[in-house]
């Protein structure tokens, strides 16, 4: 949209995107890493055996979807106001497609976290989180939560720089 909400928006989106996506990244190789399947229908019911992985898995699909007081929230909203500042038809195709991609993630949430407990598993015992998981991924949630609740941290640091991409493109239409 070339307006100074949509350019820090899409900046602050992609750094959001980089600690939010590594997030669910991980919690897929954590399953996977105890399980050994990529299935969605292989997993119902996490909560029950792995309390501390499904706190960090539904927290990590939250921030994903622009909960607010995270960093998902300030991105995706920075970017839907600059882009209604120029064009409400993308405007509106793009909040659809945030709204399917929540639907999508509330379901994926319920279906492997929420439920009876079934897991498609041949092993002993499936293990929660362990301490070397709990730093990393607890590490992505504070930074999520901390950018989420103070964007200056980020948006200070990129303004100058937003505003001549800003103020060049002017001079270029």
């Amino acid at each position: 949209s070339f307006t100074k909400q949509g350019i820090d928006g899409a900046i602050f989106q992609m750094i959001s995107h980089g600690l939010i996506s590594s997030s669910l990244f991980l919690c897929v190789g954590v399953l996977y890493d105890r399980v050994h399947s990529r299935l969605i229908e292989d997993y119902s019911g996490i909560v029950n055996i792995m309390p501390k992985f499904a706190l960090v898995f539904v927290f990590s699909s939250l921030a994903n979807i622009g909960l607010p007081g995270t960093s998902g929230f300030v991105g995706e909203f920075l970017t839907l106001i600059g882009t209604f500042k120029v064009n409400y038809i993308v405007s509106i195709l793009a909040a659809t497609g945030v709204i399917l991609s929540a639907a999508y993630s509330l379901w994926l949430c319920k279906r492997v976290v929420f439920g009876e407990f079934k897991v498609n598993y041949q092993g002993e015992k499936l293990l929660d989180l362990d301490v070397t998981e709990i730093f990393i991924l607890f590490m992505l949630m504070i930074l999520t939560i901390v950018f989420g609740v103070y964007p200056n941290l980020i948006l200070d640091s990129i303004s100058s720089s937003v505003d001549l991409v800003v103020k060049n493109m002017r001079v270029i239409k």
